[in-house]
């Protein structure tokens, strides 16, 4: 039998296509947003003054489950959300139970007193000591809430992603 050594595949130069949506799919998935609800998101961030790179990340930003995730209530986005939906969280005292529901400068984001003894959050809390909450955001432990203080501008947004590709992508 004859063994034939095969070269190697090389992979080609991604195209700037192939760049634009593998950064929307990374955005999507990070914060856990569906295909229509980005579109939907970027359509607003296109009529919103501004950058509308920018203008989509503060969305993104300011969807209710992020914010839990970024108090430090949640150890991941997906933990925050399903929190959210159970009905755990109070926006200005009122209970919201929306995982996407947008938070603007000078809500207070709590947990709701009948579950502040959750086991969840308490181990959110226990592994996020050391966690450092954005400027934007405000947080006290011992109330178990936080406040928004403003809504975020890039810079505070430390994600390594490049907004410009998806927007790029869908003004084709």
């Amino acid at each position: 039998s004859k063994t034939s050594i095969r070269e190697p595949k090389r992979r080609r130069k991604e195209s700037e296509y192939g760049m634009q949506l593998r950064e929307k799919q990374k955005v999507k998935f990070i914060y856990g947003v569906l295909e229509k609800q980005f579109r939907g998101y970027y359509k607003k961030a296109k009529s919103m003054p501004g950058i509308t790179g920018e203008n989509l990340m503060r969305i993104l930003e300011s969807r209710l489950d992020n914010v839990i995730f970024r108090l430090g209530f949640a150890r991941t986005r997906k933990e925050a959300r399903q929190i959210v939906t159970h009905g755990h969280i109070q926006v200005n005292g009122r209970r919201v139970d929306i995982p996407s529901f947008r938070v603007k400068a000078g809500d207070v984001v709590a947990v709701a007193p009948k579950s502040k003894e959750l086991l969840v959050i308490k181990s959110a809390l226990v592994s996020n000591e050391r966690f450092q909450v954005p400027a934007w955001l405000e947080v006290d432990i011992e109330k178990l809430q936080g406040s928004v203080l403003s809504l975020p501008q890039r810079d505070q947004i430390d994600l390594d992603i490049r907004e410009q590709l998806i927007i790029e992508l869908y003004s084709k």
